[in-house]
């Protein structure tokens, strides 16, 4: 057991100017004590829901870990989501208390949370349900505004409902006994997105979750006590949940948590922040990877990054060449790098290599997890041995796998166990290679299918952003009259590299050698930038869209950048239009 004294989370502001601030495990257990006590007084009881909406701040560590202690199920949504989804989710959860902050910055954008919560509470209780309390924190004031001659926004307020977390906070005793749970209680309730439209609530359960949590972050990061740890995932999704908050917490580690971007105020500012806290192990998406390759080698080169032992990768397959950069220029040739496979409902990681322990191929989630069965099936649902690709599945369960859907059982049994009857179904497809190794090529939704010949979009994906003037390409399938499908190829260029006929001329030919004459795509077409979530992931549906001229591209709001889309409308080929 770590001492009570360990340097515990560490946060970074979005602006380098920002305050800082770490706590002791001591201090971390007398706040959520307190907002524990705080929580109770408002008549918050075992089993109760309480939404969460709030930026990467160290209260949001403290609500859920008050939460747990006293046996309420916490629901964060994420903060770059719409009032419409927030008031959804707290509608299908039935929230008693909503918990927010009055706004936060991102780079140099102001994000009002309370307004937006505002709304979300309006239209929650139009669909017939109300949220009795929403308890604020005070956070604008305290960080520094990344616009000059910013002028702040009054913070809407209801007297009968809103209370500051600090005015909440200063009578409350800093200690409060955790309330006793079952092992299968639940811990917490996390939405994403289903294939009907309508969000699942995955529902993960007290033991088994933070049992796999800390087993798997303590060995797949190689954990060892002095060691900074810094995943840059933000907590309102699972990422966050299992490897910033509770993954971390419960082997006594020291972790950074990040409230800014990649790219402000400079697009140095993750080397910068490995070198300020000597990190040591360093987990992201291969989105921001690929996004800070095209910079080059010079942002990287003024900062110094000598501690890093063990890279990871999160979120989607990496590409080989991204896969190669990563190691090549931040882990200087000697960092093991563990590219893990998992998902919601997982609630850790199921395929991953081991640092140190399993020789490294670059794109390849690796190895199966201590106790974790993977399975290939073809569509058949017969066994496919040895080499060969089809559908991930799993034989059985494991300690961190979500137990249900909230309030919806027959959607959980729907969802991931009819396809293959006793198998639970991924929904993501798989190559197995002649030393075991497995690929991860996608969601089968991403699968495409082109004159009969099956590939993955990130099969394809991985040979466009070989070439020297690509630093990010994303592929979607559109209808064929005579295909069936054919490839649609988003291209984004390299800093100072134009976009023009050769490349499309190069990236054409490259698709045919790599892959074959059959996954030649008929469209590549600019993108300066893809539509993306402010966590990193690119919004296929919004580029299938654009590939069909479909202008009804339906909700945009959790993008970090909405005018993209019309961008890339606009340089739609003129032979599509």
């Amino acid at each position: 057991m770590q001492p009570c004294l360990s340097i515990g989370p560490l946060r970074e502001g979005n602006h380098p100017d920002d305050y800082s601030r770490g706590l002791t495990y001591r201090k971390l257990l007398e706040e959520v004590c307190r907002f524990a006590n705080v929580l109770k007084d408002h008549g918050v009881q075992k089993g109760d829901r309480v939404s969460i909406y709030m930026p990467m701040i160290l209260e949001l560590p403290i609500a859920m870990l008050a939460c747990a202690r006293i046996g309420a199920v916490h629901s964060i949504v994420f903060a770059g989501f719409s009032p419409d989804s927030l008031a959804e989710r707290m509608f299908d959860c039935k929230a008693k208390i909503l918990i927010t902050a009055d706004g936060a910055w991102r780079g140099e954008k102001p994000l009002y949370l309370k307004a937006l919560c505002d709304i979300a509470l309006e239209k929650v209780e139009q669909m017939g349900h109300s949220v009795e309390k929403c308890i604020v924190v005070s956070h604008l004031k305290r960080v520094t505004p990344c616009q000059e001659n910013h002028v702040e926004q009054d913070i809407p307020w209801a007297d009968d409902r809103d209370y500051w977390w600090h005015e909440e906070m200063e009578d409350k005793e800093p200690a409060c006994y955790p309330e006793w749970m079952d092992a299968e209680d639940p811990l917490f309730m996390l939405y994403t997105s289903g294939s009907t439209g309508k969000p699942k609530g995955v529902l993960h359960t007290t033991a088994g979750y933070l049992l796999y949590a800390a087993t798997t972050f303590k060995i797949v990061f190689d954990y060892k006590p002095g060691d900074v740890y810094w995943c840059t995932a933000d907590i309102g999704w699972i990422t966050g949940h299992t490897y910033v908050v509770y993954g971390p917490l419960a082997n006594g580690a020291t972790s950074v948590m990040f409230e800014g971007t990649p790219f402000y105020p400079d697009n140095d500012r993750y080397w910068a922040v490995i070198d300020k806290y000597k990190v040591t192990q360093f987990y992201t998406a291969p989105t921001a990877i690929r996004a800070l390759m095209k910079f080059g080698e010079g942002p990287i080169m003024r900062h110094k990054l000598d501690n890093l032992k063990v890279l990871g990768s999160v979120g989607e397959p990496i590409n080989p060449e991204a896969w190669l950069w990563y190691y090549r220029n931040i882990g200087k040739d000697r960092c093991s790098i563990v590219d893990t496979f998992w998902q919601t409902e997982t609630g850790g990681h199921v395929i991953t290599p081991l640092p140190g322990a399993t020789p490294m191929k670059p794109g390849s989630a690796s190895f199966p997890f201590f106790g974790v069965k993977p399975t290939l099936l073809d569509e058949s649902g017969a066994e496919i041995k040895g080499e060969g690709e089809g559908y991930l599945v799993f034989s059985q369960p494991w300690p961190g796998m979500m137990r249900s859907l909230f309030n919806n059982h027959e959607r959980f049994e729907e969802t991931y166990f009819t396809k293959f009857p006793g198998y639970y179904c991924t929904g993501d497809g798989a190559r197995r290679d002649a030393d075991g190794y497995f690929w991860i090529t996608g969601r089968v939704d991403d699968m495409l299918n082109v004159s009969g010949h099956l590939m993955s979009t990130a099969e394809v994906e991985s040979v466009l952003t070989e070439h020297n003037r690509v630093a990010e390409a994303a592929v979607v399938s559109r209808p064929h009259p005579v295909k069936g499908e054919c490839l649609y190829c988003f291209i984004t260029p390299n800093e100072n590299e134009t976009f023009d006929g050769k490349l499309v001329g190069d990236l054409k030919k490259l698709v045919r050698e790599r892959i074959g004459p059959f996954a030649m795509p008929d469209v590549v077409q600019h993108a300066p930038g893809l539509p993306k979530t402010r966590s990193g992931k690119i919004m296929r549906r919004v580029l299938r869209k654009i590939a069909i001229n479909d202008r009804n591209v339906g909700d945009t709001s959790t993008l970090a950048d909405e005018s993209i889309v019309e961008q890339l409308f606009a340089n739609r080929p003129q032979e599509t239009k």
